[in-house]
């Protein structure tokens, strides 16, 4: 089946994540991201419900990330491994993404604009597909994930301030079930459970595991 093309060039996995996607991600961006913790049902809080409590006591950060489905034959999800020298999440796999700035006339156009500052990735390699839900992340901000089709052929180009590498995985991996652990480690004096998917030396792990968890859970499930 991965080696079938379509009249236009593309495979049948694909053609397939296309159709998926449109049908079941949302064509919006959410609304009302400063609303009460409480009434976001996705986040770090929902394997660690203590974190609902310290994150309501935080002013809302709004960040929007991109998550880059690569269209080769076989699917792909281009992740970042995060710079050792950044006061925050050092040397942690992420989605290219960060604060959407008041420049930004919406959370798409944040996440192309930091993608492009991150890694180079110029958005017209960038299909938008849909927005996942609204995460709440332990550190108290409200993502926002555009999922977006990203065509190969693409050059990057690192900032080394704030991006160490860049990697791809393919997304079969990714969207396997038995792949989603629940890991535990001390924070902030309580033990947090969050989703994990160790690939090789890569450790995908919080926000951007449950990101993750969630396409599954749209998409797959």
């Amino acid at each position: 089946m991965h080696g079938h093309r379509d009249k236009g060039g593309r495979s049948a996995e694909v053609e397939s994540f296309i159709a998926r996607a449109r049908e079941r991600l949302a064509q919006t961006p959410p609304e009302r991201l400063s609303d009460p913790v409480a009434k976001f049902p996705v986040g770090d809080h929902q394997l660690s419900p203590e974190i609902a409590t310290f994150t309501a006591s935080q002013p809302p950060r709004h960040a929007a990330v991109l998550v880059p489905v690569v269209a080769r034959d076989q699917l792909t999800v281009l992740l970042t491994q995060r710079s050792h020298e950044l006061p925050d999440h050092a040397g942690q796999v992420a989605f290219p993404g960060g604060k959407i700035d008041p420049a930004d006339p919406d959370p798409l156009a944040a996440a192309l604009r930091e993608a492009e500052e991150e890694i180079g990735l110029a958005p017209r390699f960038a299909a938008p597909l849909g927005y996942l839900d609204a995460y709440l992340s332990g550190t108290g901000f409200r993502i926002v994930p555009v999922v977006a089709l990203i065509e190969p052929g693409f050059a990057l180009a690192l900032n080394p301030s704030e991006v160490a590498d860049a990697f791809e995985v393919p997304l079969a991996f990714l969207m396997a079930p038995e792949n989603h652990a629940r890991h535990s480690r001390e924070w902030r004096g309580q033990q947090r459970t969050y989703y994990a998917m160790p690939f090789g030396e890569r450790y995908i792990w919080g926000a951007t595991a449950g990101i993750l968890r969630n396409l599954y859970e749209r998409l797959y499930r």
